[in-house]
């Protein structure tokens, strides 16, 4: 739960999201769920030169399962509350 309470936060700034199968996709996160499942608007594929079948995609629904990475806006990491959270964890509360 400590990633989805985080990602919550992050809902309405502009992420990059990896996919196992290395296609990258940017946009605002609208919103994420318990399974980690996201959903991008305004997105554009990162390398449109070598996914040029998806430059019409603008939303999109992505699987928590399939993803690698999610890239965060710099300004959207708070370093204070991260560890917080993760002592909370650690701690089972």
């Amino acid at each position: 739960m400590l990633f989805f309470s985080y990602f919550k936060e992050l809902v309405g700034k502009e992420v990059t999201v990896e996919l196992k199968n290395d296609i990258a996709i940017r946009g605002i996160l609208h919103s994420v769920d318990q399974y980690l499942n996201i959903k991008l608007e305004n997105s554009r594929v990162v390398d449109q030169d070598k996914y040029p079948h998806l430059l019409s995609v603008r939303n999109c629904f992505i699987r928590g399962s399939v993803v690698r990475y999610v890239q965060l806006p710099p300004d959207g990491v708070d370093i204070d509350i991260l560890h917080d959270a993760t002592r909370r964890e650690a701690r089972g509360g």
